[in-house]
């Protein structure tokens, strides 16, 4: 339940629209209190990936957010405390496409957990002002529709040594993908288990399509198998260690070291390690999946889609041209 909320106008600084910040706290019915926290809450209710504040110095304390919101959690003034969210959210804007906004700052307590929220109003909707009776009326207005948040974060009050538990959602990127995420909040994703578990397929699906052509002669049909093996295996157990994966997925031990080379690099590159044994999160799967299509694509004429034995299908070449065999049993 909200226990403190308040309303900044937040606009952006390179068109020198200006900065209007409150100097109190809004008062709510216990109505309006429910209704907001269902609005608020709702912007992130299927974020499973949690970030934590960072600075490029090492010291979090340099990290505007998090210091603000850690003297909430230690109850210093919540008004001058989101005065300064506010402000640094002005000063940031670099870019003029960005839209200012109305900003909440909002601090959550429930009996498991306390947080604090900081959601950014956009873009406005057309309503329509309807007046029956005697004295009909039609009339339009503009403001926020209670089912859009544009850009949303919640911190929780735990790990603050980490940089706190942080979940994040930008839904209006104004062509500036910063802005939000990096920019303002300055957060990382945490190497937790959907980390884990999202980073290792897309490491394994760039190897597949990308890496694998460039060392091996191998067909879209192959590289749809491991991709389908790989996803299967995701789906079928609940634990992730590298070895197994390696040695049912891959099979082939010139590839397996291939495959080990290669998320070596990347963590290298990235200079974030990607654990080798991990809790498989089932939601990370699903969202990987859909980006796992197993389709072979010849020409502009048939895509085959493969889902199943790549045995049943055969590749080869006559005075026609290139071609692929498929064997099945029934036909629907």
């Amino acid at each position: 339940m909200i226990t403190n909320i308040i309303l900044h106008k937040i606009g952006n600084k390179i068109l020198q629209e200006g900065i209007s910040l409150s100097t109190e706290e809004l008062t709510l019915t216990e109505e309006m209190k429910e209704l907001l926290t269902d609005f608020f809450l709702s912007a992130l209710k299927n974020q499973e990936e949690t970030y934590h504040f960072y600075h490029e110095s090492l010291n979090l304390d340099y990290n505007v957010v998090y210091e603000m919101i850690t003297n909430i959690f230690e109850g210093y003034s919540f008004v001058d405390s989101s005065e300064m969210i506010g402000k640094h959210l002005y000063e940031i804007v670099e870019n003029p496409r960005i839209q200012g906004g109305e900003l909440f700052v909002v601090k959550f307590q429930s009996e498991e957990t306390e947080s604090v929220g900081i959601f950014k109003m956009e873009r406005k909707d057309t309503f329509l002002k309807l007046q029956a009776g005697e004295n009909s009326a039609v009339e339009t207005d503009t403001g926020v529709g209670i089912h859009k948040i544009d850009k949303a974060a919640i911190i929780f009050n735990a790990e603050k040594e980490n940089g706190y538990i942080v979940q994040v959602v930008d839904n209006n990127k104004n062509g500036d993908v910063y802005y939000w995420f990096e920019d303002f909040l300055k957060v990382k994703q945490r190497t937790d288990n959907y980390f884990h578990t999202q980073q290792t397929l897309q490491i394994f699906k760039d190897f597949v399509k990308k890496e694998m052509p460039q060392v091996y002669e191998v067909s879209k049909a192959d590289q749809a198998d491991l991709l389908n093996k790989s996803m299967a295996f995701f789906k079928e157990k609940e634990v992730f260690e590298f070895e197994e994966f390696a040695n049912e997925v891959l099979e082939d031990e010139g590839l397996i070291d291939s495959f080990a080379n290669y998320k070596t690099d990347h963590e290298q590159e990235t200079q974030q390690s990607i654990s080798e044994e991990f809790a498989i999160h089932p939601t990370a799967v699903k969202k990987q999946g859909r980006s796992y299509k197993s389709i072979v694509k010849l020409d502009k004429n048939f895509h085959i889609y493969i889902h199943g034995d790549r045995k049943l299908i055969e590749q080869g070449l006559d005075e026609k041209g290139k071609f692929y065999k498929i064997y099945y049993e029934n036909e629907d």
